[in-house]
């Protein structure tokens, strides 16, 4: 018989994604923020100094761990060329549709021979919540304490979870606030952005999916 395949799914340690929040399969819970980035060379020694002051400190004010991730990808293009021929079809001047398609094929010619890398900066922040037992021990054999009915059982776990990631948003929130401090701007990314990052991380091609771009102010 076919040796049957087992499905991706299997070997992912996430069990679902709720409200910009990962939950793992063994329920711990992770917020994942989307960092810009500064070029450091460029800047100036005592820009330099300031900023590493200003990391000194954020780390040292930090009582849990994180994970800093590199994404790198091939730059995905596809969105600005789209609008470019869009821009194209609306365009009424002969003149300026021709320099829009000179335009676009010097763009996709020069970004396919450069192999241009793009590069996301993330930070996972995590949260572990604490296994409570609710029945066991002397209670159990005291009658309406020792066993809860399904429904009341599911809204507890409703509970914790909903004060579980109250916690760890006030971490995310921490986090972004220090970030801030050395310069680099964070945002967390919402259910459709986690499920385009895990998509892209667990298929990986020469280009993502779907770019994923910081919101700038």
């Amino acid at each position: 018989m076919p040796q049957e395949t087992q499905a991706t799914q299997q070997f992912v340690d996430v069990e679902r994604v709720h409200n910009g929040t990962v939950i793992l399969k063994g329920g711990a819970l992770r917020k994942i923020l989307l960092v810009s980035g500064i070029n450091f060379a460029l800047k100036s020694e005592e820009d330099k100094n300031i900023i590493l002051g200003a990391y000194q400190e954020f780390i040292n004010s930090l009582d849990f761990s994180l994970q800093i991730i590199v994404h790198s990808r091939r730059l995905n293009i596809k969105g600005y060329l789209d609008g470019l021929a869009i821009r194209q079809e609306a365009e009424t001047n002969e003149l300026l549709r021709e320099q829009i398609t000179e335009y676009s094929e010097f763009i996709r010619s020069f970004v396919e021979q450069s192999d241009i890398m793009g590069k996301s900066f993330f930070v996972v922040v995590p949260y572990d919540r604490a296994m409570i037992v609710t029945t066991g021990g002397l209670l159990k054999n005291i009658p309406f304490i020792g066993k809860k009915s399904g429904a009341a059982e599911a809204a507890g776990e409703q509970v914790s979870l909903d004060e579980a990631i109250g916690q760890l948003e006030q971490r995310a929130d921490h986090v972004v606030a220090g970030l801030a401090g050395i310069g680099l701007r964070a945002v967390a990314l919402n259910d459709e952005e986690l499920i385009e990052l895990f998509y892209n991380l667990y298929n990986p091609a020469p280009t993502e999916k779907k770019g994923l771009g910081i919101a700038k102010q």
